[in-house]
């Protein structure tokens, strides 16, 4: 079985052979454009729990179009979405690198699903709703949370980009595309237990 990636190691970045993600000095942020000045300690720690939450979601995608169980409709939009968790990678983990920081690569940390979840496409979409929100809700929450203004446009794209994912395996799996007016964003703590859990 796969080792299961903790809280902690979400928190810490969890990198391999000594290449500890700690807090930069003076480096200068880029984000979509957008320049700011050292990032505070408490954004630094969301930042590095969306980049492990992006790793996650690139990791899951990764198994779930390899499995090939879904239909092609379905595969399309798991390879789109696995595009998508990409392309927010490398935003995301191009803050920690404009801090000077090395952010953590898909090598650095392993992750393990439920027994079954690859097993079927109704499977597969049943732990993409679970898993983006989670990931929408991580994002919502590092909004409110983030004081760094200039991230904030780019963190918004993302969420956007994650709450559509999250209406897609919805509504396939036939239920409401939408519904509630104010979905929950996560504490840093709440996002950390909620991908925790996703490791077994």
């Amino acid at each position: 079985m796969i080792s299961p990636m903790s809280r902690g190691t979400f928190l810490s970045g969890g990198a391999k052979g000594g290449a500890a993600l700690l807090v930069a000095g003076t480096a200068a942020v880029q984000f979509t454009g957008a320049a700011a000045a050292a990032l505070p300690t408490g954004d630094t720690a969301y930042v590095r729990l969306l980049v492990g939450a992006e790793l996650l979601a690139s990791d899951f995608y990764t198994q779930a179009v390899n499995a090939s169980v879904a239909g092609p409709t379905v595969t399309k939009y798991l390879k789109l979405a696995y595009f998508n968790e990409q392309q927010h990678y490398q935003s995301i983990a191009g803050i920690l690198t404009g801090e000077g920081v090395t952010p953590a690569v898909s090598n650095d940390i392993t992750f393990s699903y439920p027994t079954g979840t690859f097993a079927t496409e109704a499977s597969i979409i049943a732990f993409a709703k679970q898993l983006e929100a989670s990931v929408f809700g991580a994002y919502a929450g590092a909004i409110g949370g983030i004081q760094t203004t200039a991230l904030l446009t780019g963190l918004a794209q993302i969420a956007a980009c994650e709450a559509q994912h999250l209406s897609y395996f919805t509504t396939v799996s036939g239920g409401k595309a939408f519904s509630v007016s104010f979905p929950p964003a996560l504490t840093i703590q709440q996002a950390s237990n909620a991908f925790a859990a996703y490791s077994s």
